[in-house]
């Protein structure tokens, strides 16, 4: 029997845990550190852990985790409020790099076919807010309009992605049927709507019935996390982090106080005990160096700027032009910066229908990297409260 599986945990937990604690004490997110902790077991630096089958599918069920919690603590009140903020920030976040990594492609590899550089735009589009979520939720910055104005973002950005991405692979692919995905992705939100009211109902009928066993529910609201995660990709090609999100969202406003505190505990606890720090390590391990030459670099380095601006210009003129002020702009378009395994998800779709070459492949995963690195740094200082001012104004007499 293969026993590597438990080394290779027990080196994560090790390493996020440790350089977790240095980056608290430095007054930044604990998350960074487990970003770092995989890039130095991986193949990258010490070449310690491999990504192993096991642990994709644990980092996968990781951040479905989080997504599941994220929405669990998500006022559906506030998100209808924010959603033609929402909407129009994701727009934004998706027209805009989606052009910036057009012209960067262009740019670097003028003989290429225009569809690759599409796609290439098309792999920047990508929002993950599972980073954004860990991080606002370690600050207590989640609840209120920019946590739900981002959250609610990353959902409508998730599905235009997958029409975009969906779009372009039609023409590589007479298997693919655009109005076909189109239908499916609003039948999955007709579903997710009818399926979860009446499963809130059901559960709220559940919880009271079962006052004393707390562990029924919990386990309950787990599996339709799981159930809809599922149905979600399986049947409606939406990702499972949306269904996660979605599940969550419903059963959110269907407990008492203390059966919330209670589940959100449970929840947390698991997710900060073993899967989350696996899933953050996760992206650091995919990180190889090896055959990148000069211009591939200088690719790298122009692709990742232009990632963090496009979001950040992208989804923050979007955020001011919808009422928020330039602070709140400023930080939903930090928030919606990190790429995440969803750009990599995308990146490996387009490599399956050679729409992008491999030689692509090692700059896209710098650019999921180094945006997952520094946007839990950036949302901490966009979130640092000033200082008052100890000089004392006397009146004039």
């Amino acid at each position: 029997m293969h026993y590597k599986y438990l080394l290779d945990i027990a080196l994560i937990l090790l390493f996020t845990k440790f350089l977790g604690l240095i980056f608290q004490r430095l007054h930044m997110p604990q998350v960074v550190g487990s970003l770092i902790a995989g890039l130095l077991l991986g193949p990258a630096v010490l070449h310690l852990v491999v990504e192993t089958a096991f642990l994709e599918t644990t980092a996968s069920l990781g951040v479905i985790l989080l997504m599941f919690i994220a929405g669990l603590e998500t006022d559906i009140n506030e998100l209808k409020r924010c959603g033609k903020a929402a909407t129009v920030i994701a727009v934004a976040g998706v027209v805009i790099p989606l052009a910036g990594g057009y012209f960067v492609g262009s740019y670097f590899f003028p003989d290429s076919l225009a569809i690759e550089n599409i796609f290439l735009g098309i792999v920047l589009t990508a929002t993950s807010v599972s980073i954004t979520v860990e991080t606002l939720r370690e600050m207590g910055k989640l609840r209120g309009p920019v946590g739900t104005a981002i959250l609610g973002a990353a959902i409508i950005d998730d599905v235009l992605g997958i029409i975009a991405l969906t779009i372009v692979t039609s023409f590589s692919s007479p298997d693919v049927n655009v109005s076909w995905v189109l239908i499916k992705i609003v039948l999955f939100f007709v579903f997710a709507i009818v399926a979860g009211l009446a499963f809130a109902k059901f559960f709220r009928w559940w919880t009271n019935r079962s006052e004393e066993n707390r562990t029924e529910y919990v386990i309950l609201a787990f599996v339709f996390c799981l159930l809809f995660s599922f149905i979600a990709e399986y049947f409606f090609g939406v990702t499972d982090i949306t269904g996660a999100f979605m599940a969550g969202l419903m059963i959110s406003n269907t407990m008492s106080a203390k059966h919330s505190l209670y589940m959100n505990h449970t929840f947390e606890s698991v997710s900060f005990l073993y899967l989350s720090p696996i899933f953050f390590a996760s992206v650091g391990l995919q990180v190889e160096l090896e055959g990148m030459t000069s211009h591939i670099i200088l690719f790298a380095v122009v692709l990742t700027i232009v990632a963090v601006l496009s979001k950040l210009v992208g989804c923050g003129l979007g955020a001011r032009v919808t009422g928020f002020d330039t602070k709140q702009s400023i930080q939903i378009g930090v928030g919606m910066v990190s790429r995440g395994e969803v750009a990599l998800i995308v990146a490996s779709k387009g490599a399956d229908l050679h729409l992008i070459s491999k030689e692509l492949f090692g700059p896209i995963i710098v650019v999921v990297v180094i945006t997952t690195i520094i946007t839990p740094i950036l949302l901490k200082l966009v979130f640092q409260e000033r200082k008052p001012s100890n000089i004392t104004m006397h009146p004039t007499l």
